[in-house]
C-alpha cells in the first residue's frame, strides 16, 4: 500500500474499494492503512470525500528536498569511511547497471535501480537510525525525484553526478562524497521544478 502511494502522482485519489480488489483484502485493513499513511504524511485524508496522494505546497516541497540532501550527504560521507568491501562491489554493479540504461531511455526502469543506488550508500554509511530517516524522507520525496527523470537528457546527467558520489566514496573522501550527494541532490530538486514548469506550460497552450 505504501509503495502503491510513493508510485502514484500527487493529487491521485485512493478509492478504498478498489485497492481493496487490487490487493485482495477487506475494506478494513484498506481503511487502516490509509489511516496509517495519513499519519505518515504520505496521503492526504478528506473528510466525507475519501483520501489522495499528499501535494505539498511549494514552501514545504523545497524543505524536504533540503531535508533530503543534507541526509544523503550526511550517509554518503560516512559511507566513504566505513563502507564494506561487499557494499563497494554492489555500489560499482548498481552504477554501471544505470550506466548501461542510459541509451534504453526508460526513465522508470532507471528509477527502481537508482532506488537500489541509493539504499546501498545508506547500508555503507552503517547507522542504521540515520537510513531508517532517510529512507523515510526518500519515500516522502519519491514521486517528485521519480517525475524529473522525464527530462531530456536526464539520465546521463543524474549518471554524471553518480560517478562523482561513487568516486569520493572509493577513494574514502568524507568531504567529497559529502559535497557531491549534496549537490546531486540539489539538481534533483532544480530538475524536478523545471519539469514541473513544463507541464504547467504545456497545459496553459
Amino acid at each position: 500500500m505504501r509503495s502503491c502511494a510513493a508510485r502514484s502522482p500527487p493529487g491521485t485519489a485512493l478509492d478504498e474499494t478498489e485497492l481493496a480488489r487490487r490487493f485482495r483484502v477487506s475494506r478494513t485493513p484498506v481503511r487502516e492503512a490509509l489511516r496509517q499513511l495519513a499519519a505518515s504524511g504520505l496521503i492526504e485524508s478528506r473528510p466525507h470525500r475519501g483520501s489522495v496522494v499528499a501535494q505539498p505546497s511549494h514552501e514545504h516541497l523545497i524543505g524536504m528536498f533540503e531535508a533530503m540532501a543534507e541526509l544523503e550527504a550526511l550517509c554518503a560521507g560516512l559511507a566513504a569511511a566505513r563502507i564494506t568491501p561487499a557494499e563497494r562491489h554492489a555500489l560499482a554493479v548498481a552504477h554501471e547497471e544505470l550506466r548501461a540504461m542510459i541509451q534504453s531511455g526508460d526513465p522508470q526502469r532507471y528509477h527502481e535501480v537508482n532506488e537500489a543506488f541509493h539504499s546501498t550508500i545508506y547500508a555503507g554509511a552503517h547507522n542504521s537510525y540515520l537510513a531508517e530517516i532517510t529512507l523515510a524522507t526518500r519515500i516522502r520525496v519519491q514521486p517528485f525525484r521519480r517525475a524529473q527523470f522525464r527530462n531530456l537528457g536526464r539520465l546521463a546527467k543524474s549518471h554524471t553526478e553518480h560517478d562523482l558520489v561513487v568516486t569520493a566514496i572509493m577513494r574514502g573522501d568524507r568531504e567529497g562524497a559529502t559535497r557531491a550527494m549534496r549537490d546531486h541532490i540539489i539538481t534533483v530538486r532544480v530538475e524536478y521544478e523545471m519539469y514541473a514548469l513544463s507541464l504547467s506550460s504545456t497545459s496553459r497552450v
